[in-house]
């Protein structure tokens, strides 16, 4: 049986956004007072704790990157409880999957805490029970090791697996893995990432492209092949 793994962030929920937010407060509080949105972009894909690592050597930063890292899921937490919006036909596709009784895990680079809160505040936690965290394995994305993890904890092989990532890490992620991936770039530029290259299904458009028929018709199709 294929299961499913997705990415959180920028995949099933735009939580981009509020990332932005709490990275450009936390690095405002440090003496960084005009982080950009084309800046933070850079970066989408890949764990806050990473992020926060380079950008600490980037902008010479003294507090030590588990201080930044704290000040920010503490401002990412808070705005995650008020408010995260998930792309609907993610949802769909998700009810879809869980009404046919496909194993689903998420695999983040976020926080345990942080996922727990989008989850629980979006009532995807009652869908989506399997979750890993960067924080839990040796290393983030681009590396696989996330993935391998939510396979372990589903009981699957890494072949019979697809990811769902909006970020070229991540697509990475999933080929270093074995997995195959259902690609849905958060930034639609980057459709063209050589990342995205390998991927089994390509929505170019993002999430405004993205079709819970289509995926579930791909995903069927590959089942039965």
């Amino acid at each position: 049986m294929i299961s499913v793994i997705f990415d959180l962030d920028g995949t099933l929920v735009d939580s981009e956004p509020n990332y932005y937010e709490s990275g450009r407060r936390t690095l405002a509080r440090h003496g960084v007072p005009d982080f950009t949105w084309e800046q933070h972009a850079r970066f989408i894909g890949i764990g806050t704790l990473e992020t926060l690592d380079i950008l600490r050597d980037r902008y010479a930063i003294a507090a030590p990157v588990e201080e930044l890292l704290a000040e920010q899921n503490a401002v990412y937490l808070e705005l995650a409880r008020t408010g995260t919006e998930v792309f609907p036909e993610m949802r769909a596709f998700v009810e879809r999957l869980h009404a046919s009784g496909v194993p689903m895990a998420v695999a983040s680079g976020s926080s345990l805490e942080a996922i727990g809160a989008v989850l629980t505040g979006t009532g995807l936690d009652a869908l989506l029970t399997t979750v890993v965290s960067a924080e839990e394995v040796a290393h983030g994305k681009p590396a696989p090791d996330v993935f391998l993890e939510a396979a372990r904890r589903l009981g699957a092989e890494p072949a019979d697996c697809v990811v769902v990532e909006d970020a070229a890490p991540g697509a990475l992620a999933a080929r270093a893995a074995g997995m195959a991936c259902v690609a849905v770039p958060y930034v639609a530029e980057t459709a063209h990432d050589p990342a995205f290259a390998g991927a089994g299904l390509l929505f170019p458009g993002g999430q405004r492209e993205f079709s819970a028929q289509a995926a579930h018709d791909w995903l069927t199709a590959r089942r039965t092949a």
